[in-house]
């Protein structure tokens, strides 16, 4: 591990967030936005990696992980856009790169949306393409709930989903120890934002270069979701990472770290 690894918190409007950083002298900022029940820890090897060229910023979203969490709260895309926006504020980050996964890449189409001159770029690795009157998301809410139920009562994991067949033991007590700081209300809530908030409607505000990476075996966007997204936002190209489910990193990290890679070079020679 990255030993200048390091976490803060900052409060945006009232909201105590907290995230993990990366630090690389005089390279470009990357903010990785995690998804629904992803506390920042648990993609910390993915952070790892990328701030071997980059400087690494990762998020726990309001609600999970040492973020500040209750049913106070609200976990609409307009909120977690407003909490990104703020943290990229308090930093005083220049347009960083913006990589959302899952939750996270809705979170960050909401973003560069509504705060269009706070980034510099868009990496979308396999968000979920429900919404009004589109299939449900692949992945139903119990599935969220049990497993932080079972968490939440000591118990052990078992490698029963496609979802996690390829973590590792350490990957899976990591999970164990830090599924349980998710809210309840925060899951509840972002899942129906799934089915209720349109992000298609969003992509064609989108003015910074951006990547669609999605994951063969996912299921969560498919071949014509990936037509549909490049079509609709203007500047945007679509990778297909092969073999992987929607949890790439962890199914193959060398695969999702490559696009990302070759994507930040582009744009900075361009």
């Amino acid at each position: 591990m990255n030993a200048e690894f390091r976490g803060r918190h900052l409060m945006v409007e009232g909201v105590r967030l907290h995230h993990y950083e990366f630090p690389k002298s005089n390279s470009r900022p990357v903010i990785l936005l995690p998804g629904i029940t992803s506390p920042a820890i648990l993609w910390n090897f993915v952070s790892h990696r990328i701030s071997q060229s980059y400087h690494v910023y990762c998020l726990d979203n309001r609600g999970r992980g040492l973020s500040q969490s209750g049913n106070e709260l609200d976990y609409w895309l307009s909120d977690y856009a407003r909490d990104t926006h703020g943290v990229i504020q308090q930093l005083g980050l220049d347009r960083p790169i913006i990589l959302g996964h899952s939750m996270g890449a809705r979170i960050g189409i909401k973003l560069a949306n509504d705060y269009p001159e706070s980034i510099g770029a868009l990496i979308l690795a396999d968000p979920p393409v429900s919404g009004p009157n589109r299939r449900p998301y692949p992945i139903p809410l119990d599935w969220y709930l049990e497993g932080l139920k079972k968490a939440s009562c000591g118990q052990v994991t078992e490698r029963d989903s496609p979802l996690l067949k390829n973590w590792t033991s350490e990957q899976i007590s990591l999970r164990d120890q830090w599924l349980p700081t998710c809210s309840t209300k925060a899951i509840t809530q972002s899942h129906r934002s799934f089915h209720e908030e349109d992000i298609h409607t969003l992509m064609p505000n989108i003015h910074v270069s951006t990547i669609l990476m999605y994951a063969q075996s996912g299921g969560t966007v498919l071949d014509e979701d990936a037509t549909e997204i490049i079509d609709l936002i203007p500047d945007c190209l679509a990778v297909k990472i092969p073999h992987v489910g929607h949890m790439m990193p962890w199914d193959d990290l060398d695969s999702f770290i490559k696009p990302i890679n070759n994507f930040i070079a582009t744009i900075e020679d361009s």
